[in-house]
């Protein structure tokens, strides 16, 4: 549900055209990267949550993308 709404709220604030293909690997790869990163080199418990949490916003970020394509038919 967070990914999906920070999804929305990237997408009001950003208006730009840009290659689908780029978009798909920036919200797939950021928080994938920053997610393992965080959970591979966590010392506490609260940074391994984070991490989890990060990860888990960018199955939501690609739906509302997809979302976003299908209904403005690109």
């Amino acid at each position: 549900m967070a990914g999906q709404i920070a999804a929305v709220v990237a997408k009001l604030m950003v208006d730009a055209n840009i290659r689908p293909d780029v978009v798909v690997a920036l919200v797939v790869g950021i928080p994938g990267v920053i997610g393992l990163a965080l959970v591979g080199f966590s010392g506490r418990r609260w940074v391994t949550a984070m991490g989890a949490f990060i990860l888990a916003m960018a199955p939501g970020w690609l739906s509302v993308l997809l979302l976003v394509q299908v209904m403005a038919g690109d």
